[in-house]
């Protein structure tokens, strides 16, 4: 009888492990009807992330981007919430990643604006030069990563 367990349980344990497997959760509160955002959330799920989307009225998205503590010269069209960070406009999903592993005192990351040839505005290989800054808890931002201009 004792037996007959074994294989159950590591079934269960096997079933209790499966979300993780499907990748870390991303909630996207956007504009209805923004396809640059909608491209961005197919980059994060075809990056292993599994986005979740939002619809909001662009006052409500102001006031969420405000009491993130997102400075105004780092807004773009969406935000982001993925695990105590907010991912502000067209972050590559490997500078989040990054961030996820790293787990700097940080508000999170912005690309402010819409570059294009960032993760939903458009092809890499012929996307203009951006950066994705690191928004610290005090408002201040550095550089996190740079992306040079495409080639193509």
């Amino acid at each position: 009888m004792r037996r007959a367990r074994l294989p159950l349980a590591a079934l269960m344990l096997a079933a209790t492990a499966a979300p993780s497997l499907a990748g870390e959760a991303i909630h996207v509160m956007k504009t209805s009807g923004c396809g640059c955002c909608v491209a961005w959330m197919d980059h994060l799920e075809a990056n292993g992330f599994a986005p979740t989307g939002e619809n909001m009225h662009g006052g409500m998205l102001v006031q969420e981007k405000i009491a993130a503590g997102v400075p105004p010269t780092m807004t773009s069209c969406h935000t982001a919430r993925v695990d105590g960070y907010v991912i502000e406009g067209h972050v590559p999903a490997a500078d989040i990643q990054r961030l996820l592993a790293e787990r700097p005192d940080a508000v999170g990351l912005s690309v402010p604006g819409m570059p294009f040839g960032s993760p939903g505005m458009g092809p890499e290989t012929r996307r203009e030069a951006y950066d994705v800054h690191l928004i610290r808890p005090d408002g201040t931002t550095e550089i996190f990563t740079s992306y040079a201009k495409g080639k193509g």
